[in-house]
């Protein structure tokens, strides 16, 4: 039997359960301010994950108009937080 260290374990852990999708969430939420600015953190009124999808929800139709235009550089902007390739496409509602 291999040894791992606690990261590992707890990585592995997480990789099987679905908290992943929440712990995410959860990262997100807390760099939203800085990944996307104080207005549009202050309008935005859910994140969500699911499975390889960030849903934003806004009932601000400017903002969500204008996230539209930005979910190539959210989606790039959320990643780098994250420090891996987590979100392939960004859902705006």
């Amino acid at each position: 039997m291999g040894e791992f260290s606690i990261s590992e374990a707890i990585q592995q852990f997480l990789n099987q359960s679905r908290l992943k999708g929440e712990i995410q969430v959860m990262q997100i939420e807390e760099a939203w301010e800085q990944i996307m600015g104080k207005t549009i953190a202050r309008y935005t009124d859910k994140l969500q994950i699911f499975g390889d999808k960030l849903i934003i929800t806004t009932h601000v139709a400017p903002l969500k108009q204008e996230l539209v235009y930005q979910k190539e550089k959210i989606k790039q902007r959320v990643n780098e937080a994250l420090g891996k390739r987590v979100i392939n496409e960004v859902v705006i509602q």
